[in-house]
């Protein structure tokens, strides 16, 4: 078995991921009632902080319920997403791919994809904005007009939560200096040389270690939750957005924290015909073995309830993780609020790319770029309509 790919966690497999666990997590196997024997979990690339993230949860709830987690690296979140609905996995760590996926956006405007039927478990907050050279002069995103702005389009991701900021701005493309890097890393690398004046990051992101040597010399646009009128716009660019102060990263430290746009990525996401008692199993599990993994990695303290089970998310909780909140006494009003306003927005998507699709034109679109052009304006039409 190719290890540096794929990794068992149970049994001897466990092993793998005992270097990430503190010393005093040690527990006697306890089984959990309707949790797998054995799961697949879809994750980002094995060298990358999202795969160590999933491993160290894994790897707890291996030792604290004796199940084997098995865990699949895809560096493409198509990829992940594909391989999640081919059910070559159980569980995908996923992030605006699902949400890519559950609106009918992008690689998924295809006749054998559409808007999704997708549901989520817990998720933890990352966080984003726009870092600028301080010689750029670059204070707020209006700022950024007539700037020189970094952008990777093949991080569809990172490009699309770029756009809701700009648009937040009330800018576009056409206002700014672009200039194209194939990778996050890279354009950020150029930011540090001073190639262009700002770029999108996340602070937690691998690529973010390259604004370390200069930390001193840039600064990140802040977001404050009390800009009523920034959060007006932004929401209606990006509603799965939230306000989050973030206190890791560049620059960025719990006695000099941040206020930036946050975002629920990764999302333990499965599919909504997934098992009640199944997903209400995996949830107890990621949640009640919380203390065996935090000290794990710094980021994994985020996984903690409530703060994992909060919404606005890419995607409706699934009805047995909605159970399990419920028992302990997390779930809400508000929560359930904001479930029916995005159950009701995902099911019209649904329904709309179906009634859209037995239709003659639809039939006959033979390229994804011909359906898009059927599909974006009945799609902007049924997000007017709720």
């Amino acid at each position: 078995m190719d290890l540096t790919r794929r990794a068992y966690l149970g049994g001897m497999g466990a092993a793998l991921g005992a270097s990430l666990m503190p010393a005093t997590a040690s527990a006697q196997v306890k089984p959990l009632p309707s949790l797998p024997s054995t799961m697949i979990w879809s994750v980002g690339d094995d060298d990358g902080p999202r795969y160590r993230e999933a491993l160290a949860i894994a790897d707890a709830i291996s030792k604290a319920h004796g199940t084997r987690i098995r865990l699949q690296p895809s560096e493409n979140s198509f990829g992940r997403m594909e391989q999640l609905k081919e059910r070559q996995v159980t569980h995908g760590f996923l992030g605006m791919e699902a949400y890519f996926a559950a609106e009918g956006l992008f690689s998924y405007v295809a006749p054998t994809w559409g808007p999704q039927d997708l549901r989520g478990l817990l998720g933890r907050i990352s966080s984003m904005s726009i870092v600028a050279s301080e010689a750029s002069g670059i204070k707020k995103l209006q700022d950024i007009k007539g700037k020189r702005l970094a952008r990777t389009p093949r991080n569809a991701a990172l490009s699309y939560r770029t756009d809701a900021l700009l648009e937040a701005a009330g800018l576009t493309a056409k206002d700014l200096t672009v200039v194209e890097f194939d990778g996050n890393a890279a354009a950020l690398a150029a930011l540090a040389r001073g190639e262009v004046d700002c770029a999108a990051a996340a602070p937690t992101a691998a690529s973010s270690q390259a604004l370390e040597a200069i930390a001193d010399r840039f600064v990140w646009i802040e977001l404050p939750a009390t800009d009523k009128d920034l959060w007006g716009r932004l929401l209606r660019a990006l509603p799965i957005a939230l306000p989050f102060v973030e206190d890791t990263g560049p620059g960025i430290s719990k006695t000099a924290p941040k206020s930036l746009m946050g975002y629920r990525d990764p999302v333990v996401t499965v599919y909504a015909d997934a098992g009640e008692l199944e997903v209400y199993a995996v949830t107890k599990a990621i949640a009640d073995n919380f203390e065996l993994y935090r000290g794990a990695l710094q980021i994994l303290e985020r996984w903690g309830l409530p703060q994992s089970a909060g919404f606005p998310s890419p995607l409706p909780f699934h009805d047995g993780t909605i159970r399990f909140l419920k028992e302990k006494g997390v779930w809400s009003a508000d929560h359930q609020r904001w479930q029916d306003g995005i159950m009701r927005r995902q099911t019209r998507l649904r329904q709309g790319w179906a009634e859209m699709m037995a239709k003659d034109p639809a039939k006959g679109a033979t390229t994804p770029e011909a359906l898009a052009e059927l599909w974006t304006p009945r799609r902007a039409e049924i997000l007017k309509s709720l």
